[in-house]
């Protein structure tokens, strides 16, 4: 029996039969590839993505996560036509069938698509879109660089928009291609000189909207390669809002459009002169309470000032005061030296005593200690007897025949040897 027929002969819940069909799926399919128009999407807060696909016949729910989407190198819009690669699958708590889509691209661009995404995982694992190796736009930039063709409707775009927001702002235009195969070449020869010439605080790559074969210039790995090492921070403006490409991921800034490549490149004079009015108007307050703070000190210092002759009268009174406190307080010299003398006398006195009784105590020390010193007998006719070693011998059975032994007398020593 299989497991269909065991789903069919088995009394299920709903969310039994439900993980059934699930599974059935999942096994049936695997991933599979679907081509469909978006007939509605929907973006939630965190970033995924809902949409509904459908062709002349019939429509299916659909899912892409945010890290998913964020590698379709797209914003998808209903009415877009799209090839998604997708695993099949129920949703099991409605029993809503849905597709999880896991890699979508624009219909009819396969082949070039495939290279985009392989070159943005290759430049991807490199570091190149890294934030931290982003450089910063520059807030108030002097000269402004852009590289685009002289034809292009978006240098007109970059133009007006630059002239209406920041109109003391410079601009050098660096001429390029920026479609067909000589494009990559051209742009990167322009990206070279802005560099070398190093006249321009920020670059602006821009180019109007146009189909991806028409963009395809700025998917080259060397251009993308040159924008990421350049020293000068680059905004990259190409295309519409939905179009993407490497240019946009490996620059400091991506811009949705030319014209807001332009404007995000600097801020509007009427907001500089705004914080120049503001920033004028907290010095003046500044400047103004500094001015009242330094007037009250110099009020306060004036009243405390007094004239040279209430100076010199305060400072004579203060040296009267000051001599006579000195006198008062003075030492008594005769005092002291009588002092002195009686404590010098008293002294000597404590010193003699001392001294007497610590030479009683040392003779009394020394008479004892000559009593116990043993040489002190060899004077009375006595005499001290050793071995080899040095060891006084005070009986006659601790010598041996034939032993050497030393007498030591009052004055001289004697040589000796044990008779048998």
């Amino acid at each position: 029996m299989n497991s269909n027929d065991r789903i069919t002969r088995s009394m299920l819940t709903v969310g039994q039969l439900n993980r059934a069909v699930s599974e059935l799926l999942n096994e049936e399919f695997g991933l599979v590839w679907v081509r469909a128009e978006i007939s509605s999407f929907t973006l939630s807060a965190p970033g995924h993505g809902y949409l509904v696909l459908k062709d002349g016949s019939a429509s299916v729910k659909g899912v892409i996560f945010r890290g998913r989407l964020q590698t379709a190198g797209f914003n998808p819009t209903a009415g877009d036509q799209v090839e998604v690669q997708a695993r099949v699958s129920l949703y099991e708590p409605r029993g809503d069938y849905q597709l999880q889509i896991e890699v979508m691209r624009r219909a009819g661009r396969g082949a070039l698509y495939e290279q985009f995404l392989a070159l943005k995982v290759k430049l991807q694992s490199e570091g190149l879109f890294d934030s931290e190796v982003k450089r910063k736009i520059p807030l108030q930039p002097k000269v402004i660089g852009v590289i685009t063709s002289p034809q292009a409707a978006a240098l007109h775009d970059v133009l007006t928009a630059l002239e209406r927001r920041a109109p003391h702002v410079s601009i050098v235009i660096y001429p390029s291609l920026v479609q067909g195969k000589e494009a990559p070449i051209a742009i990167r020869r322009a990206l070279a000189q802005a560099n070398a010439r190093q006249e321009v605080d920020v670059l602006l790559l821009v180019r109007g909207g146009g189909s991806l074969e028409d963009l395809w210039s700025f998917n080259d790995e060397l251009l993308a390669r040159d924008i990421a090492a350049s020293v000068i921070p680059t905004i990259v403006g190409v295309g519409h809002e939905t179009d993407f490409s490497i240019a946009d991921f490996v620059a400091d800034l991506r811009a949705p459009t030319p014209t807001a490549a332009a404007e995000l490149a600097c801020q509007p004079l009427a907001v500089l002169v705004s914080k120049v009015e503001v920033a004028s108007r907290a010095l003046h307050q500044a400047q103004t309470r500094l001015l009242e703070r330094r007037a009250l000190r110099l009020d306060q210092a004036s009243r405390r000032l007094i004239s040279p002759a209430q100076r010199l009268k305060h400072r004579a009174e203060s040296m009267v005061w000051l001599i006579k406190r000195l006198n008062n307080q003075a030492p008594d010299i005769k005092r002291l030296q009588v002092k002195c003398t009686q404590a010098n006398s008293a002294l000597h006195n404590q010193i003699e005593k001392i001294l007497t009784c610590k030479k009683h105590r040392f003779d009394i020390a020394q008479s004892k200690l000559l009593s116990f010193d043993p040489t002190a007998v060899l004077d009375r006719g006595y005499a001290i007897v050793t071995n080899a070693q040095g060891k006084a011998l005070q009986q006659a059975n601790q010598t041996q025949s034939g032993q050497d032994l030393t007498i030591r007398l009052a004055k001289g020593q004697l040589r000796a040897r044990v008779l048998p």
